[in-house]
């Protein structure tokens, strides 16, 4: 009987102090790339990051720069490299962010075409890095996709599964 109730005990304690829980997990969005993922946007939560190749390194590796999308934060980005397209004459657009700067290099290879480059500098480190340069229609593709849109508290308690539903 003692070996009973002593397995008994071991067996609650075993499974009331597991090692292995489950962590919600927020969803990685991709909203938008252009060409073989010369720069990419991506959504965790409200955290958006743009991930460019580095031009000023031989091997091309990745940078990236990010921010929260707090107050449509996303598509105010959108509007301001738009807007450098359309303004004569063309002047570079410093953006501050929580971690880095970044700056909007606008040049005009040829009469008609006009274009963006991304450079960044981490404020920490000084790290700095260049992207290739995008043309109108490619900032364009890059921000078609919108932000998803996030859940109210009440759609998100109606997707939890419940037993009393």
């Amino acid at each position: 009987m003692k070996k009973i109730i002593f397995g008994f005990a071991l067996l609650t304690s075993a499974l009331s102090f597991s090692q292995i829980k489950v962590i919600e997990r927020v969803p990685v969005v991709k909203l938008g790339y252009i060409g073989n993922n010369d720069i990419y946007v991506q959504t965790e939560g409200n955290n958006v990051t743009l991930f460019y190749k580095n031009t000023e390194s031989e091997d091309n590796s990745t940078k990236s720069f990010s921010f929260k999308d707090l107050d449509n934060d996303y598509q105010n980005l959108h509007k301001i490299i738009v807007g450098g397209f359309n303004s004569d004459p063309l002047l570079d657009i410093k953006l501050e962010l929580p971690n880095e700067y970044v700056w909007l290099h606008y040049s005009r290879k040829s009469l008609d075409r006009t274009f963006v480059q991304f450079l960044t500098s981490n404020k920490a480190y000084g790290n700095t890095g260049a992207s290739k340069e995008f043309s109108l229609e490619q900032i364009n593709k890059l921000f078609e996709k919108k932000m998803p849109k996030k859940k109210s508290e009440e759609e998100a308690s109606e997707d939890v599964m419940s037993e009393f539903k």
